[in-house]
C-alpha cells in the first residue's frame, strides 16, 4: 500500500493514488520504508485534525450567532426539530458514533443548557 503525501496542486502526478476515503490527498510510494509511510500518514492526520478544529470552531461560532439572533427576535433558544435533523443526519452518515458526535457538535454551539 502507498504512503500519504499531501499536495496543494490539483494536478498531482498521474502515478499517484488518493488517500482512502478522499479525493484530495495524493499518495506517493513509500512501500519500502514503513517508517516513512507512518510519518506521511501521521502528517495527513495532523492536517485533517487542524481542519476539523477550525471547522468545529467556525460551526460553534455560527451556531451561537443563530441562537442569539433567534432569541433577540423573540424566538426560543433551542429549536428541537432542528437538533433532531442534525442528529439524524450524523447518525445516518456515521451510525451510532455519529449520534455521539452530533451531540458534541450541538453542545459546542449552544453552550450548557
Amino acid at each position: 500500500m502507498n504512503g500519504t503525501m499531501v499536495s496543494d496542486s490539483p494536478s498531482a502526478a498521474p502515478s499517484t493514488d488518493t488517500a482512502p476515503g478522499t479525493d484530495t490527498a495524493p499518495i506517493t510510494d513509500t512501500a519500502d520504508d514503513p517508517q516513512a509511510r507512518i510519518a506521511a500518514l501521521r502528517a495527513r492526520l495532523d492536517e485533517i485534525d487542524a481542519s476539523l478544529i477550525q471547522l468545529w470552531q467556525e460551526r460553534a461560532a455560527i451556531s451561537r450567532e443563530v441562537g442569539v439572533t433567534r432569541v433577540a427576535s423573540g424566538g426560543t433558544r433551542l429549536v428541537l426539530s432542528r437538533e433532531r435533523e442534525i442528529l439524524d443526519r450524523f447518525r445516518t452518515a456515521l451510525g451510532a458514533d455519529g449520534t455521539q458526535l452530533a451531540l458534541l457538535v450541538l453542545r459546542a454551539g449552544r453552550g450548557p443548557l
